[in-house]
Formats: structure tokens, C-alpha cells, sequence
């Protein structure tokens, strides 16, 4: 028998432990049922996301996570244009350090459907289905592993197509300054223009959060890179800047090729063009590389907040 580094065997374990409550069989379960044709492309104050709404829920509970505060369900209701909408919360009490948050996070709402045609909907299995298939599977992860310091917050925010609604709402219902980082997970069902193995961060440079990240993950082979399309903007675009804006490290972990990207907000954007092998990966190296942050060994440094 060989011997094996230290170093290597943490890895290995690390792995399992990642591996444990991560399989490709649930990411494809969940990813189907999100993108699904029954959920008619999840458009805001439609049937459709009120059936996505009820999905998460029942992950939430079969998960058993607790409620968020004093919510008495896993919805956190609010008003857009005098219409109601909800963002859903699920949350796993920090053991030692419960005073301090880690957000999981990304949105379930999307693009509805066309009036006519062959194929009118927009079932928007990568934006982001997958991002929530991310956060239902690291809710069940680390439930099962039930040895974080810090509590862990996982949310699924509505309103996002239309001008960040719901991280807008939920980002008022937090301190800030509680907050030790933000994993907004958003469009991971597709290969980077690295290749596999690999998602870019957005706002790399603004904190330590993505150096964190990769430093835990040495020897994996996987790799987390900054953000290739700086002219896109993508660190204000997405569920992540509410709180990012308030200095909270708050980043959007990413493989969309944003220059190419064929099926962003089209109709084709369906679950048969996700590469369900590589997802599955990318949801494993996203649960090892916030171990640290999640124990408390690790709190990114913060963001610069943004002037008004």
C-alpha cells in the first residue's frame, strides 16, 4: 500500500464528505422538476411560480430546515406593485456561532412563456434552475452533516428578471453587518469557458472570499477564476448586490459564457442542454470550499460598500 500525504488524505475526506449528500441522481431530480414544462416558465404572480414556490417548500421541510425569524412557513411574503410575492427561506441554526450568517442563494423566477407558438415556454433550466438546484442540494448536504458553527441561511428569491425584487426585500430584513458572506448561486449548468471543472466568481477582487474558496480546494482540480466579462457588470447584476452594496463579501459563483452563451433567455434553455455531470461537480466544489468559512475559521474580508 502506498502512502498517502496528509494533505491528500484531508482531501479525500473532504471529498466523501461533499459527496455524501450530493449525488447527480437528486441534482437531476430537483433540475427537472424546476425546469419543467408544469411550471410554465415561473414568471412573476403566474400559476407557474406559485407551483415552483410549493416545490421548494417541500424541499425545505423534507430537508428540516427551521423558519427564518419570526416567519411562521418557509415564505417570506412581500408586496411588488401592490401584488404579492414571496421569497423562500429555509435555515440551519449555527451551533456555536449563531449570531453569524452564511447565505446560499439564488432565484426561481424566470421568464414565463410566449403567447403562441410550438414551444412557448421559457422553462429557464440553467436561469436559474440550476442555481436553485445548487441551493436545495447544499441545504441538504450540510443538514446531514449538522456541524456548522455559523448559521446557515438558503434562499430562493423571486423578483429577480424583473429588478431584483426579492433579494431587495430580504436584504432589508438582515443586518448586514451579521452577514459573513453571500454563495448567490446563478447559471452553473453549462461548461466555463475554461472548460469543466471550473466557475468563475464574480467581484473576485473586491474581497477574499474567492481566495478562500480556492485555497480549499487545492488539489482538487477544480478551479474558481474572476470574472471574465468585466464589461457585463455581472457583480451589480444579480441577487448578490443588495447586500454587496452594504459591504457584505457577497458573490455570484458563475460558468455562464455571457458572449456566447446560445440559450440565455430563450425559449431553448431546457434541461437537455445542461451538462448534469459537471453541475453536479460544481455544487460538490462549492460545499468543500465554504467549509472553512462555514465552521468560522475562515470570514472573508469585507466589500467596499457602494456609494449611494
Amino acid at each position: 500500500m502506498k502512502k498517502i500525504s496528509l494533505g491528500l488524505m484531508v482531501l479525500f475526506g473532504l471529498t466523501a464528505q461533499a459527496q455524501s449528500g450530493i449525488q447527480k441522481s437528486e441534482v437531476t431530480r430537483i433540475e427537472t422538476e424546476l425546469s419543467s414544462d408544469a411550471m410554465e416558465g415561473r414568471a412573476l404572480f403566474t400559476p407557474g411560480i406559485e407551483k415552483a414556490s410549493v416545490f421548494i417548500e417541500g424541499e425545505f421541510k423534507r430537508i428540516g430546515l427551521t423558519y427564518y425569524k419570526e416567519l411562521q412557513s418557509y415564505r417570506q411574503d412581500f408586496l411588488i406593485k401592490d401584488k404579492k410575492a414571496n421569497n423562500v427561506i429555509g435555515i440551519i441554526p449555527g451551533k456555536s456561532k449563531p449570531n453569524e450568517y452564511v447565505i446560499f442563494s439564488g432565484h426561481y423566477d424566470h421568464l414565463g412563456m410566449k403567447e403562441s407558438g410550438d414551444d412557448k415556454i421559457f422553462n429557464g433550466a440553467n436561469d436559474d434552475a440550476s442555481g436553485i438546484t445548487a441551493v436545495i442540494t447544499l441545504a441538504e448536504h450540510f443538514k446531514k452533516k449538522n456541524d456548522n458553527a455559523r448559521t446557515l441561511i438558503f434562499v430562493a428569491f423571486t423578483g429577480e428578471e424583473t429588478g431584483g425584487y426579492g433579494s431587495a426585500f430580504f436584504s432589508n430584513s438582515i443586518n448586514a453587518d451579521e452577514v459573513v458572506a453571500m454563495f448567490n448561486i446563478e447559471m452553473i449548468g453549462t461548461d466555463s469557458k475554461w472548460g469543466k471543472n471550473s466557475a468563475y466568481i464574480t467581484g473576485f477582487e473586491r474581497s477574499d472570499f474567492g481566495t478562500i474558496l480556492q485555497k480549499n480546494l487545492v488539489g482538487s482540480g477544480f478551479n474558481f477564476y474572476q470574472d471574465p466579462y468585466p464589461q457585463e457588470q455581472l457583480f451589480y447584476r444579480s441577487d448578490n448586490a443588495r447586500l454587496a452594496a452594504l459591504g457584505v463579501p457577497a458573490h455570484t459563483i458563475s460558468t455562464s459564457k455571457m458572449d456566447v452563451e446560445p440559450n440565455y433567455h430563450k425559449l431553448s434553455d431546457e434541461i437537455s442542454t445542461l451538462d448534469m455531470d459537471n453541475m453536479t461537480e460544481i455544487i460538490k466544489s462549492i460545499a468543500i470550499s465554504s467549509q472553512t468559512i462555514i465552521s468560522g475559521k475562515d470570514t472573508p474580508s469585507r466589500v467596499p460598500k457602494r456609494k449611494k
